[in-house]
């Protein structure tokens, strides 16, 4: 699979809507599952273009070490924070804390 696809968002948003709630995942995550390691950036370019798509929980999708990277891509100043911290998850400094106890990786879970 490659990032060219022009499936390839759509295949992005079926990952981002398996993850768990109160879980996140990144975007490297995710573009190793689809088989595009070096494509963590177009997986991020995908969640850019998720607004408006309530069925996709980008709120769950960070960098890799759990910052919250993408939160200016949300209303209002603090809404993905909101979002997570309403899933249980805790944030200190725009980073989720004990990243690695909620981190759902789609290659150990699909």
């Amino acid at each position: 699979m490659d990032a060219k696809d022009p499936h390839f968002f759509d295949r992005v948003y079926e990952v981002v809507r398996q993850i768990p709630y109160g879980r996140v995942t990144s975007y490297g995550a995710i573009a190793r599952y689809l088989g595009t390691a070096r494509s963590a950036r177009v997986v991020g370019w995908a969640m850019n273009q998720s607004h408006g798509m309530e069925d996709v929980p980008a709120h769950r999708v960070l960098n890799r070490k759990g910052l919250l990277t993408g939160k200016h891509h949300f209303d209002g100043t603090n809404l993905m924070q909101q979002l997570l911290e309403n899933e249980g998850v805790r944030i200190r400094d725009n980073q989720v804390v004990d990243f690695q106890s909620h981190f759902w990786d789609p290659a150990e879970e699909l």
